[in-house]
């Protein structure tokens, strides 16, 4: 049976109520799965309550050091988490078809905890890693999935839909960062989720999208910019509103992939941010496939397949091959 059209209540379309203090409650959610064998939590920041879920993946070779990928996941900076029953099962899949120990990042969530505080925890989690590296390298502390298990050398940061938009804002503000001996190799958008004042033609043809209508999204930018900033603030819209001390630093980024979907309201928004990375010099790959929708890999298998079979590539493209110089030290 086809899905009801969107309601034209962004509130009980999202399943949220706004309270009066200014938190959300959260009427429905994804269940919340704990960690398996394969899996498992570490702390990152005992204050503000973020951990890191540890996927390995299984049937790996005796002595194999394999490549990380840091994970941020979806949900418009408002809703789920790293143990959220989708994100769980994808992280798993991950870990497994593509022979990679993933980290998912349980970073805080908006209104309760406005931009930039996702890229705050988003950032604390690369620096985890590095001191991880560390320990590693010089006898010190270091999860034991983690030190005879990786290679620090390949890593990757990936984020789906607002994951997108941190694995771009992280990767500015680490990217004068000393992070060896962890060494990034490249950065993956999945449907990054980026907006402005002005509609895009792909959201105003998509208005009433059933997964992603505008008005949906305008609601989720309005609960987690700062307070007072419209949508065509930087951490919405870097294409418009980026200074030149951001241009610059995005110059500076490793080689880049991003994957879209035609039927994904955003699309166009991450066309645009591929073109502006592609200008500034940065090594861009793109994948837009003409259907699919937002979010489409976490409920079908084929897409789910696809975006693993393009990840797989992208990462052993750069891992067997040169990649592109840059000047920052860490990526």
């Amino acid at each position: 049976m086809e899905a009801p059209p969107p309601s034209s209540d962004p509130y009980k379309f999202l399943n949220i109520s706004l309270n009066s203090d200014g938190s959300l409650t959260r009427h429905r959610d994804f269940p919340k799965l704990p960690p398996t064998e394969q899996s498992k939590d570490i702390p990152l920041n005992p204050t503000t309550k973020t951990f890191i879920r540890i996927f390995k993946p299984r049937n790996v070779p005796p002595e194999t050091k394999l490549p990380i990928l840091v994970y941020y996941h979806g949900g418009g900076f408002i809703l789920y988490g790293a143990a959220s029953a989708p994100f769980h099962e994808s992280c798993s899949k991950m870990a497994d078809r593509l022979q990679t120990v993933i980290l998912s990042v349980d970073y805080r969530l908006a209104p309760e905890h406005r931009l930039p505080a996702a890229y705050d925890d988003g950032v604390e989690a690369i620096l985890w890693l590095r001191d991880q590296a560390r320990g590693a390298t010089s006898g010190g502390d270091c999860d034991p999935w983690l030190k005879d298990g990786v290679d620090f050398s390949k890593c990757f940061v990936m984020g789906s839909s607002s994951g997108g938009n941190i694995v771009y804002s992280v990767a500015l503000r680490v990217v004068d960062t000393d992070l060896s001996p962890l060494k990034i190799q490249g950065l993956i958008m999945n449907q990054a989720f980026f907006g402005g004042v002005e509609p895009s033609d792909s959201e105003s043809r998509l208005k009433d999208d059933r997964i992603c209508p505008l008005t949906a999204t305008h609601l989720l930018w309005s609960l987690c910019l700062p307070e007072g900033v419209d949508r065509d603030h930087v951490y919405s819209n870097p294409i418009k509103s980026s200074g030149p001390q951001e241009i610059e630093k995005m110059g500076r980024f490793p080689a880049t992939l991003i994957n879209g979907y035609g039927g994904d309201p955003l699309v166009d928004r991450q066309r645009h941010v591929a073109d502006m990375l592609k200008a500034r010099g940065v090594h861009v790959e793109t994948k837009f496939d003409k259907d699919g929708f937002h979010a489409c890999e976490l409920f079908d298998p084929t897409k789910a397949k696809a975006l693993y079979d393009t990840v797989e590539a992208f990462m052993k493209s750069l891992s067997s091959t040169t990649t592109p110089t840059v000047t920052s030290s860490n990526m």
